[in-house]
């Protein structure tokens, strides 16, 4: 238990003691307080420098007071300021305002006259800029439940631009045109584009799954535009697909072809070059050959020129085969086209451009047999040069075909059994384009001071020579263009 007093007397000992020790040591406690009261004022000294003291401030001049007065009321005039938001301090945001007002509305005029690019209506359809669609066309020629429609491939570009149309297949033998729509309409990015891309890779869809050039009728199609909306079948086709995508939806036609019955053709442009526009257009593809022609009645491309469209024809490689060098260089043109365009740019570019060609003749053979070639296509020959011989495999006699004239072989028949009359070789004489130009206006001169007209038939079948003789005649009218043993 604890006791108070038991407590006193232990403690009183020791505190006796404490005091002695400490009347021992008073000198020693003395020296140490002593070097306290000396290293204060040091300390205080260090403390005042890193953190002023709240409660004894310094004393201040009356411009320093004067100072601190003006500074308190702007920290106070100023505080509400971080309230307000996206403001940084209140003279800044007075600022603002002023720039805004004395800047002139361009912005708003700009709004104002800036092109708004709108859905495409095509085939009841409506694309927003900036997509890609697959829309279908149907000429309506065949059973309801079995008719098949026909893809049309649709890159309606973001910005506005022109638009260009591609057509392929009117032929259904002709492949090269189905694999240079494919591979350029689906490297298009609409996201990007300045106008709009349509390619129809196959027309003639009938004509196609029967590996055939013709309509099942027999009929060529490229012989009916712009057609008829009561004609025959071929008539009827032709003038349902002008007037559903071609009119009134595109600014530019491309119709791609190849050769025709076993023939193949260099890379090469067929334009009218005695109408201005025509022959600027035909300049926008590029090193590539180009020859005139106005066409025969009833072509896609005199049909549409007729309308104010410039069109051309681009011709590559034969029918009934792929050809991969054919193919790239069509690619390679249209790719030109696009970005002389604006349309899209891009990374492949000609070399030095080829020759304008404008004059051309077929040579032909002067007997019948087998045709063996002695020229490759793209060659170039001379006047007097042999470039082929036709031999009869029976008699074992023949004869040389000879070039009638300097040029380039622009296109030529694969080796085959041929008859007499048949056109085995294309050459080209190369002309300047402003030669071409002119010489192709002075024919035109010259075609319309002819009395007469190329011959039309009519739509009747009675009144309509047959489809063999149709197509014999259309020949024999390509024929007096210059050579039109063409696809075309």
């Amino acid at each position: 238990m604890f006791s108070p007093e038991k407590s006193y007397f232990s403690i009183a000992p020791c505190f006796s003691f404490t005091c002695f020790s400490f009347r021992r040591s008073r000198l020693k406690y003395f020296a140490l307080f002593t070097a306290f009261l000396l290293a204060a004022p040091c300390a205080v000294a260090v403390a005042s420098k890193e953190q002023p003291s709240s409660t004894q401030p310094a004393p201040q001049s009356a411009d320093q007071e004067r100072t601190d007065l003006e500074t308190t009321d702007t920290e106070k005039t100023a505080s509400p300021a971080p309230q307000v938001t996206g403001s940084v301090s209140t003279e800044r945001d007075t600022k603002e305002p002023e720039t805004t007002e004395a800047k002139p509305p361009v912005s708003q005029q700009d709004v104002e006259i800036a092109p708004v690019v709108e859905n495409l209506s095509l085939l009841n359809a409506s694309i927003p800029p900036g997509q890609f669609q697959t829309l279908y066309w149907s000429p309506g020629q065949s059973f309801a439940s079995i008719d098949t429609p026909v893809p049309v491939l649709v890159a309606h570009g973001k910005n506005p631009g022109p638009r260009v149309c591609l057509t392929a297949a009117i032929h259904g033998d002709e492949l090269n045109g189905i694999e240079m729509v494919r591979r350029l309409m689906y490297q298009l990015e609409p996201v990007k584009m300045n106008g709009t891309v349509i390619g129809v890779p196959i027309v003639n869809l009938d004509g196609f799954r029967r590996a055939s050039r013709y309509l099942s009728d027999r009929r060529d199609l490229n012989r009916y535009f712009p057609g008829s909306e009561s004609g025959s079948a071929a008539s009827r086709i032709a003038y349902s697909f002008f007037n559903k995508i071609i009119r009134g939806n595109c600014d530019f036609l491309v119709d791609l072809h190849t050769g025709s019955l076993k023939r193949t053709n260099l890379p090469q442009i067929r334009a009218d070059l005695s109408n201005e526009t025509v022959f600027e257009f035909s300049r926008h593809l590029g090193g590539i050959t180009v020859l005139h022609g106005r066409g025969s009645e009833g072509t896609l491309r005199r049909a549409a020129t007729d309308l104010g469209i410039p069109a051309i024809t681009l011709e590559s490689g034969g029918p009934n085969s792929l050809d991969e060098s054919s193919v790239d260089g069509g690619v390679k043109a249209l790719e030109t086209l696009l970005q002389n365009l604006d349309i899209q740019p891009t990374m492949r570019f000609w070399g030095t451009p080829q020759p304008v060609f404008y004059h051309s003749e077929w040579v032909r053979s002067d007997q019948g047999g087998i045709l063996m070639s002695d020229v490759e296509l793209g060659d170039t020959v001379r006047e007097g040069d042999v470039l082929g011989r036709v031999v009869d495999p029976v008699s074992n006699t023949g004869s040389d075909i000879v070039s009638p004239l300097s040029g380039k072989i622009i296109g030529m028949a694969f080796n085959q059994v041929v008859q007499t009359g048949f056109a085995a070789y294309h050459i080209g004489e190369a002309k300047t384009p402003e030669e071409a130009k002119e010489e192709a206006q002075e024919e035109l001169k010259e075609e319309s001071q002819k009395s007469g007209s190329v011959q039309s038939y009519p739509d009747d079948p009675e009144t309509a020579p047959a489809p063999e003789d149709t197509e014999a005649s259309m020949k024999k009218i390509s024929d007096s263009e210059g050579g039109s043993e063409n696809a075309e």
